[in-house]
């Protein structure tokens, strides 16, 4: 988890300088408090995913390319697997490494997540073109959409679009493990969240 801190830490800083803000514009364009803003840069906190969401909305910028290393560009490489305690979806818990970060050129980032028994995260709406992809891998689920909750089972697949608000909950007594591909169209292409 600490070069996922290290890495948001850089990124953060990195944005900043790019777009010339302050911590308190930051803090303005983010909803995201000055001082939780200087604790992240400076490495000594783990935000929740959250206030990452609204870190990658603030800049327009993807929520995995906050946490990723930067790497050289290439068509081809295996991805190692995560560490299924990484990848837990609680409401307090770090963020989740990407299995794809997103990548400008394909328009999307995918993840993988477990949510334990009892879990519920709700999710703030994506911008305008925004659409998910939620694979349910192992388990039951329920999803959030248009102010309902559908249920999904292990195999089921479904799209949404995700300018709305949306959650993923457990309502089981097993853990549920899905995917989750964030696809950003055309109209959000250039700036994801």
């Amino acid at each position: 988890m600490l070069e996922v801190n290290q890495n948001l830490a850089k990124h953060l800083k990195q944005q900043r300088q790019q777009k010339q803000w302050s911590l308190d514009q930051t803090a303005s364009e983010t909803g995201v408090s000055k001082a939780m803003l200087g604790q992240i840069e400076r490495g000594e906190s783990s935000p929740t995913i959250t206030t990452l969401w609204k870190i990658a909305s603030g800049f327009n910028i993807s929520l995995s390319s906050l946490i990723e290393p930067i790497t050289a560009n290439s068509d081809a490489r295996v991805i190692p697997p995560v560490l299924a305690e990484h990848k837990y979806l609680a409401s307090d818990n770090a963020p989740v490494p990407p299995i794809f970060p997103y990548d400008p050129n394909m328009g999307f980032e995918m993840f993988e997540f477990i949510l334990a028994p009892g879990v519920e995260r709700l999710s703030e709406a994506h911008r305008p073109g925004v659409t998910e992809h939620v694979v349910v891998i192992s388990g039951t689920m329920a999803l959030l959409i248009d102010g309902q909750w559908l249920t999904l089972s292990e195999g089921e697949a479904i799209r949404f679009a995700a300018d709305q608000p949306h959650g993923y909950r457990n309502d089981e007594h097993s853990p549920v493990t899905f995917h989750n591909i964030i696809h950003y169209g055309k109209t959000a292409a250039d700036s994801p969240r």
